[in-house]
């Protein structure tokens, strides 16, 4: 069994469960590779009615990018590489013709509350804690998630998750309007009530309400917005203060 698991159930939902649990199923490029695997299923396929993403295990639902991983990238060129790519698979995810879920099942931060922002939906496990925590390193969202997170709930709410980079448990992110459903946290993926509501509709009704919401955004505008944010992380990401912050978090 890889790094991910790709999974379709008789509803015709396709489930993308991020599994590394051991690394508290943090980003690396299989996982990327992965994605625009699966997004490319979803689009293609047309029995598939939506798409969700998960994590394995209980502890995390994603981490973000793999610092032990991606440290290694140190320039500005280097970076870029990196956050470009999966800031490309969060467009495609933002924009896929069907709708898409995240099952927060654990800890989400830096990117894969990037991640989170750029599905549909966002159902979440209580007491589950969340936060874009990326300013805690000296840089700020780089694979897209801040433009989305704007699209997402109100400006002054996404500023204050952004620029406090603190963690939030998701009775706080209900509230403020990023997470639309919670559930206990012995819930099962196969139970969630959004889910099945969703899969007893057709792929058609489906399709067409999300066309109405895309049809309200300007996807050249957006992709230009994530492309300014992907480089100004980038700019970040090569800086002293950057390196020094992860430093300090591995040494933890």
């Amino acid at each position: 069994m890889g790094d991910y698991i790709i999974h379709k159930n008789q509803h015709g939902v396709l489930q993308f469960i991020i599994n590394r649990p051991e690394k508290r199923n943090a980003i690396n490029y299989e996982i990327m590779d992965g994605l625009e695997k699966a997004l490319k299923e979803c689009e293609g396929n047309p029995s598939i009615k939506a798409f969700v993403i998960t994590g394995s295990g209980e502890e995390a639902f994603c981490s973000g990018g793999d610092l032990s991983e991606f440290h290694r990238l140190k320039t500005e060129e280097e970076s870029y590489g990196m956050l470009s790519k999966m800031g490309r698979i969060l467009i495609e995810l933002a924009f896929l013709p069907k709708p898409t879920l995240a099952f927060i099942n654990g800890t989400a931060i830096g990117g894969g509350c990037e991640i989170a922002a750029a599905c549909d939906l966002r159902i979440a496990k209580k007491g589950v804690k969340m936060g874009f925590v990326q300013g805690n390193l000296a840089i700020t969202t780089g694979w897209g998630g801040g433009t989305l997170l704007h699209k997402r709930i109100t400006s002054p709410r996404a500023l204050s998750l952004l620029m406090t980079a603190s963690l939030y448990e998701t009775e706080t992110l209900v509230e403020m309007g990023f997470i639309n459903e919670l559930v206990g946290r012995t819930e099962d993926f196969k139970d969630l009530p959004l889910l099945n509501a969703l899969s007893s509709k057709t792929t058609d009704v489906l399709q067409a309400y999300k066309q109405q919401q895309l049809n309200g955004w300007d996807r050249k505008n957006m992709e230009k917005n994530i492309e300014s944010e992907i480089r100004q992380c980038s700019k970040l990401w090569a800086m002293d203060e950057h390196h020094q912050a992860v430093d300090r978090f591995l040494a933890k």
